[in-house]
């Protein structure tokens, strides 16, 4: 698995640079890798272009332009004659769908869970460590043709049961590379390949046939687009992948997740360039948000928001968001998926259970009743109440497309109005004090290699923390006080790390220290990092990994 020497005028090819782990030749054979090469060489240029679109739209942003709905689309959101695909087979039920990463145990656990759907989630709740990518992969070849199991290290067994969720796989963003494996193009330039396209591509070419054959499909996700452009590219790279593999046009279906600023003013024209393969969007409240504090970090208190647990979904500017979706979707009969509550059960603490289940409940009736066709629980515990919710309102239907939301009215104002929210009066010293141990925690976890992780019995991923540390660089960088009068400055900020760090727990292997250095980097440095994953996956998961002594071929299959 050396690197293979190059000249210029090469055939474009992808090798394996990343460390031998268990399921690499079954999932990595020479033909997927033939058809990720196919996929770099047709579209890794585009979606250069468009990160590069990505940074000048936000220097736009930062030198005071706001998004607007966009006046040379106007005629696609005027006509009144087009419509999505809608769903696939085995997905026009979407009512409860389970979200979570790929590890084999999560896998089994998502397939008996007794969703409708399962988010099979290779971006957000994934640490993208090699042996997580590779495996989830492997993972996913199994559950598909049922030949999956799992036992605890109490020796319990679990085995499939007769009725399991449609799956439908989510793949890392665009912004994302997958440094373990590395493209050569034709005139012999290595780089790193796209995590998109390796994520889709392995999922697509080992299992689109099987899923097909099984009476569904080859069914996704699609995070983090920020404009109709990136929905394009997507849908040629769908039209190319169905052809390639020998299976109808129109086969994939995708659901397009709206969590940055950006994309909810192109909801319709997203709908648009994916329509032969679209079965809806979802609200995701969380990038989302992040998306906001992103964008608009330097624009002053207009745009700062209020502790993080206060920004709800019931404020005016996320309401506006989430009933455009409803309209917007229903009015091209596509899905409108309802997002994740962050709240999860703690089977250990009964008052604590009780007020996760509340919580989530009045989080689905207000889905649901504003009109959503289904929505995400993270924890197989809430299955029943977002079951129940949904049972009451679509009765024997299997969603509510037909829901017509002529009421919404939305316009540009109301998504920006983010001072709705309640802004930085609302700020506290509670509030900075959770950012710091969040973030800490989460990414603690994540170098670790889970990424997705129960804190303080909230289930927190990549988003969540990107919104808690997002936040700690935009109030000190707009001097908030808090309600109790501390200005938020790095000094304090520092000690109330060095607080967070002095009451964890430490344990052998712990990454704790390596969290810390990752957080200043995110949340305390003069410029904001993108996103905080990526300079933490270069270097504390990737070299780490190239470090570390590896088993040969034999042991690692």
């Amino acid at each position: 698995m050396s690197p293979s020497t190059t000249t210029t005028g090469t055939t474009p090819h992808l090798e394996i640079t990343g460390p031998v782990v268990a399921g690499v030749t079954e999932i990595l054979t020479p033909e997927a890798l033939a058809f990720l090469a196919e996929l770099h060489t047709r579209f890794v240029g585009r979606r250069h272009d468009l990160l590069l679109a990505r940074q000048r739209r936000r220097a736009r942003f930062a030198d005071g332009r706001d998004p607007r709905f966009r006046p040379e689309t106007q005629y696609i959101r005027e006509d009144p004659s087009w419509r999505v695909a809608g769903a696939g087979p085995g997905l026009e039920d979407r009512r409860v769908e389970i979200t979570g990463p790929t590890d084999r145990k999560m896998t089994v656990n998502a397939m008996n869970s007794g969703a409708k759907v399962w988010l099979a989630d290779l971006e957000d709740a994934t640490s993208p460590t090699w042996e997580n990518i590779v495996g989830g992969q492997l993972n996913l070849v199994h559950a598909i043709r049922r030949q999956i199991d799992f036992t605890s290290d109490e020796g319990k067994e679990y085995r499939l049961a007769e009725e399991n969720p449609t799956i439908v796989m989510r793949p890392r963003g665009w912004h994302l590379a997958e440094k373990h494996l590395r493209f050569t193009d034709r005139a012999g330039q290595r780089s790193a390949a796209s995590a998109s396209l390796v994520d889709f591509g392995l999922y697509f070419f080992h299992n689109a046939a099987e899923l097909i054959a099984r009476g569904k499909g080859p069914y996704l996700y699609l995070p983090k687009l920020e404009s109709y452009h990136e929905a394009r590219l997507w849908n040629d790279i769908f039209v190319f992948a169905q052809e390639y593999v020998g299976i109808p046009r129109g086969t994939i279906r995708a659901t397009v997740l709206i969590e940055t600023i950006t994309a909810a003013f192109d909801m319709e024209e997203i709908l648009y360039e994916l329509r032969e393969h679209c079965a809806g969007l979802n609200a995701g409240r969380w990038d989302y948000i992040f998306s906001i504090i992103k964008n608009f970090r330097n624009r002053g208190p207009r745009f700062v928001l209020p502790d993080r647990s206060e920004v709800k979904m019931t404020v005016p500017f996320m309401r506006a968001y989430t009933e455009l979706l409803v309209a917007t979707c229903h009015k091209r009969g596509a899905h409108a998926i309802g997002g994740m509550s962050a709240f999860i059960p703690n089977r250990r603490d009964p008052e604590v259970t009780a007020k996760a289940l509340d919580q989530v409940r009045a989080d689905k009736e207000r889905e649901a009743t504003a009109g959503y066709d289904g929505s995400w629980v993270a924890h197989p515990d809430l299955i029943p109440v977002a079951q129940e919710v949904f049972d009451r309102v679509l009765c024997d239907k299997p969603n509510q497309v037909d829901r017509l939301r002529d009421d919404v009215h939305v316009e540009a104002w109301q998504l920006l109005d983010i001072g709705s929210a309640g802004g930085q009066d609302q700020v506290t010293d509670a509030g900075v004090r959770h950012n710091v141990s969040i973030g800490v925690r989460y990414i603690e976890s994540w170098l670790r290699g889970v990424g997705a992780a129960a804190i303080d019995n909230l289930m927190e991923d990549a988003a969540t923390a990107e919104i808690s540390r997002s936040q700690i660089w935009q109030w000190i960088h707009q001097d908030v006080v808090t309600s109790e009068g501390h200005r938020v400055t790095h000094a304090w900020v520092e000690e109330i790390l060095a607080e967070v760090v002095a009451e964890l727990p430490r344990t052998e292997g712990d990454r704790v220290d390596d969290a810390v250095h990752v957080f200043r980097a995110v949340a305390l440095a003069e410029d904001f990092p993108t996103f905080l994953t990526i300079t933490a996956y270069t270097r504390y998961l990737v070299q780490a990994e190239r470090r570390r002594p590896q088993p040969d071929a034999e042991q690692a299959a």
